[in-house]
């Protein structure tokens, strides 16, 4: 079953559950999809109108990247239930004897690595959208403008959201150097891009 074919009913549903997965995960994935959406729209409603004819060309360019990374978003979504799915398998694994101990504890450190990299390339991802979201501050439809600040809102959510998936995974990983790299890498990517967030939304609120 694929999340993305789910209603929206449907999805909230089963995140409701008892099911323990989709979550958070999943989650931010989602936010970081309906961040890029709405960027993605509001190029929409600039192309095409006089009124903006000298941003066109960044109006299509950032509609058409908007719509790649939103594409991506809804797949990681996925990939990410489907990487707590491999962990929660391991976690399974016989363990009467050392091999089945030994089997099983690599299992759960790789199943680990993967619900590490699914988060992370949500935090690169939700980055990447909210430095093209500030690329059209002021040069996009104004009717719109409240869009763009509920889509920084949306990316901030997701990068927030997907590190503390990163944080919950690297606390068990064996692999300490792996769990520093991927530490020193997402509090840098957070340094840019919740600043950025704050900057596009107090830029929309004053504006109005």
């Amino acid at each position: 079953m694929k999340l993305a074919e789910l209603t929206t009913a449907g999805f909230t549903d089963l995140l409701a559950s008892d099911a323990p997965a989709p979550g958070g995960g999943s989650a931010a994935a989602l936010e970081g999809a309906l961040g890029a959406a709405l960027t993605a729209m509001v190029c929409s409603l600039t192309v095409g109108k006089k009124k903006y004819a000298e941003h066109e060309e960044l109006a299509r360019s950032v509609q058409a990247k908007a719509n790649e990374l939103r594409t991506r978003f809804v797949d990681v979504m996925d990939r990410d239930t489907e990487a707590f799915n491999v962990v929660s398998a391991a976690f399974g694994m016989p363990k009467a004897t050392d091999e089945e101990k030994a089997a099983r504890s690599a299992a759960i450190q790789e199943g680990l690595k993967g619900c590490t990299k699914t988060p992370f390339e949500m935090m690169e991802l939700a980055a990447e959208t909210l430095e093209l979201t500030a690329s059209v501050l002021g040069k996009s439809n104004d009717s719109a403008a409240s869009d763009l600040g509920v889509s920084a809102l949306s990316l901030r959510a997701a990068i927030q959201g997907a590190w503390l998936n990163v944080l919950i995974n690297i606390g068990s990983l064996k692999d300490q150097a792996l769990a520093e790299d991927y530490r020193a890498k997402g509090e840098a990517l957070l340094a840019k891009a919740l600043p950025l967030a704050d900057e596009i939304y107090s830029t929309v609120v004053k504006a109005m």
